[in-house]
């Protein structure tokens, strides 16, 4: 099997978790799932004893300190610090292009939750089997339920015993649409995690978008390095127009591929995900800080100080961090990130 090179994406804001997760300090550092950040998690999942090279993490300068500090014992990672957000293609070709062409990489988001580390083991050597042999390899995460904020993955024909050709990415889908997906049986969703070989990925890249992967390697040529940390030219790399690799490669060229995952995954994209899988009572409730609740059922506590105290409600989520408090529906979490504090702070 190839030893594969983790590459760990943080970037973002996290502001649909406001207000725990904040620009000064977004939601892959914390810990919102257990006592481990979710960063240092997803660090943890790809061990070298496990046949993982010690992982490059792409970041910005925001979080540098953040990074550094809770590397733990993958001390030997290789850090690239971007000048800019632009997105995950050219995030992803910046990592590419300081690793050897034939390194098999993982790319690995830095903020989703993973509750069976084995299972997430067994699809990355299976993606990495694939991409071994020139597949571009997206993790298919079971579909469990019609969920409209998930882009899916169509499973095309097998190819061997570990994996299928990708047939179709689909946009996020409306309810109906997602119903018909699960009624289906054949799509799974696309959880952001990929595996290619560099020299794959960097030939679809300039195959398809030669402004992205030309600029980045301009910015990479022109860089530095200053120890374990590299810094690419910010001039070159501000000329990229940001795209993401599912638009960039992963639905453009002919080799796409995917490994079925089933591995207790969340993007923990909103308040109500982070409900889900966090542990709850016999009533649905879930509680962290110091709460009592009365005759509720699916509410989702979350305070840094004050007692909370709810009475009698249903699917609604509590949360106080320092001086702020916010409060909402679960149909209501995924306009959290419209605060005028979750924007600014």
């Amino acid at each position: 099997m190839p030893t594969i090179v983790p590459v760990i994406l943080c970037g973002g804001s996290g502001t649909r978790l406001w207000p725990r997760s904040r620009a000064t300090k977004p939601k892959p550092f914390l810990p919102l799932v257990g006592d481990s950040t979710l960063f240092s998690a997803t660090v943890q999942r790809c061990p070298a004893d496990g046949g993982f090279a010690p992982p490059v993490v792409v970041t910005g300068r925001k979080h540098l300190d953040h990074v550094k500090a809770q590397l733990g014992d993958a001390g030997d990672a290789a850090i690239i610090v971007e000048p800019a957000a632009k997105n995950t293609a050219a995030a992803i070709a910046l990592a590419a292009l300081r690793l050897p062409d034939d390194a098999v990489m993982l790319v690995c988001p830095s903020d989703h939750h993973i509750g069976n580390a084995q299972a997430f083991a067994r699809a990355a050597h299976a993606a990495a089997a694939l991409a071994e042999d020139g597949w571009l390899v997206s993790f298919g995460i079971e579909a469990k339920s019609p969920e409209t904020g998930f882009g899916y993955l169509k499973r095309g024909e097998a190819i061997g015993d570990t994996g299928f050709r990708t047939a179709q990415f689909v946009e996020k889908p409306d309810l109906d649409r997602a119903r018909s997906f699960i009624a289906d049986g054949g799509y799974a969703w696309n959880g952001g995690i990929f595996a290619f070989r560099v020299s794959d990925f960097m030939r679809e890249l300039e195959t398809h978008r030669p402004d992205i992967a030309g600029a980045v390697r301009a910015a990479v040529d022109r860089g530095r390095a200053e120890g374990a940390e590299f810094y690419p030219d910010a001039e070159a790399f501000a000329a990229i127009e940001g795209e993401s690799v599912d638009y960039a490669v992963m639905e453009n060229t002919r080799r796409a591929a995917m490994v079925p995952a089933d591995m207790d995954w969340s993007d923990i994209g909103n308040w109500h995900a982070l409900h889900d899988a966090r542990e709850s009572d016999a009533q649905g409730n879930s509680v962290q800080g110091a709460a009592e609740l009365v005759d509720c059922r699916n509410v989702l506590v979350d305070t840094d100080g004050p007692k909370v105290s709810v009475i009698g409600l249903e699917d609604v989520i509590v949360v106080v961090d320092g001086d702020d408090i916010m409060i909402t529906t679960r149909e209501g979490v995924q306009k959290v990130g419209k605060l005028h504090g979750a924007a600014n702070q």
